[in-house]
This record gives structure tokens, sequence and C-alpha cells, in this order.
């Protein structure tokens, strides 16, 4: 996804100015999606620049009003084409998984108090998808845009989800571990492998 189209996308639900997009990005695709205010006004010139939006025409010219933008038909047919266009899936680049392989051979200082911060912000994330769930998507709005918005919202509690069961998971893993200042590599059985993301791979029956 890129932010030219997702500022299309919010433009189509709703034309507004740079200052109304960006509180829209705080409260919904800046979940997926986040871009600073000077990032959509710059962004705002460049699809004007294009053709893709335009500045809607103010009822009573004053100095100093906020520009209001819609999407032009150019504009649309882009985030058409972009939108049914195919993209293969992009490989995870996480930190916190990246740290925890650096402590099997460096020790696990500092981890378990990281994975219970990271722990306490996933869970209050997860609330607040459960809340706009609640809020926005009762049993009977059902119409097909408000389903697959619905869908988006979904795959939010799905990740935060598993992140918490994840986290929970690993920090009942750091209560069986030795000292953290020891690195994994002093313990017996701890030869990495290079096969997977944990490092470890199946043996064969001749093993």
């Amino acid at each position: 996804m890129s932010l030219p189209h997702a500022i299309l996308t919010a433009l189509l639900e709703k034309p507004s100015s740079g200052l109304e997009l960006t509180r829209r990005f705080d409260k919904s695709i800046g979940y997926f999606w986040s871009a600073t205010h000077q990032q959509i006004y710059r962004e705002l010139g460049k699809l004007e620049g294009e053709g893709l939006i335009r500045a809607l025409p103010a009822a009573q010219p004053s100095r100093g009003q906020k520009k209001s933008y819609e999407v032009l038909p150019a504009g649309r047919a882009e985030l058409a084409r972009w939108a049914a266009a195919g993209q293969d899936p992009k490989p995870p680049r996480d930190p916190l998984l990246l740290r925890l392989r650096a402590a099997a051979v460096v020790g696990t200082a500092g981890i378990e108090a990281d994975l219970r911060r990271h722990l306490s912000s996933h869970e209050r994330q997860l609330a607040e998808y459960e809340e706009i769930e609640q809020r926005d998507f009762p049993p009977d709005r059902d119409a097909p845009e408000d389903r697959l918005r619905h869908l988006v919202l979904r795959a939010g509690i799905d990740l935060e989800t598993f992140w918490t069961r994840w986290l929970a998971h690993a920090l009942a893993e750091f209560t069986r571990l030795p000292d953290p200042e020891l690195p994994a590599t002093g313990l017996p059985g701890a030869e990495p492998s290079e096969a997977g993301p944990g490092g470890s791979a199946p043996r064969s029956a001749g093993d």
C-alpha cells in the first residue's frame, strides 16, 4: 500500500481538508498505514498536480480557509487499477524477534521487561479495536462496504490477539530460563541451525 492510494481511498469516502484527513488517519486508516500531517499535505499537492484530485471551491472565500479536496475520475481510475493489481506477501521484519534471536547468543538481560511492555501495548490496542468493533459494526450493519471495512478491522483484532497470546507464551518461557546474564550458547543442546526463523531444523530418520 502507498500513501497516495490511502489518501485517494479516504477522499472517495469523504472529501476532506488536509487537517481533516490527518484526524481521520489517526482514527481509522492510520491504524494500518500511518502518515504525518506534513506527509499528507505533501501528497495532496502531488495528487492535485497529477490531476487525480482537485480542491473544492469554497462557498464563501475567506483568508486562511482550509482547502477541501475531492477525487477526480482519473484518481478513481488509478485507485481502481491499484486495488485490482496483485501484490506478493512481504516477509515480516520485526526487531523484537531479531532481538530474541540475538539474546540466544549474548544473553537475555532486559528482554523480559521489554516483552512485558510489548504485551501491555498490544493488550491496549486489542481492547481499542474491540471497542471500535462493538461501536461501529453492530450485527445489523451488513452493507457490502461495511462488511469490507469490518474485515480490515478483524485483521487488526486477529493480529493483536496473536501478539498478546504469543507474548504471554514468551513470558512463560522466560520463567524457565536460567540467569539472564548467561548467553544461551553456554547451555547444553544450544547449537544453532540455519533452517528456520528459530534456527532449528527437523532431523532425518538417520540422525
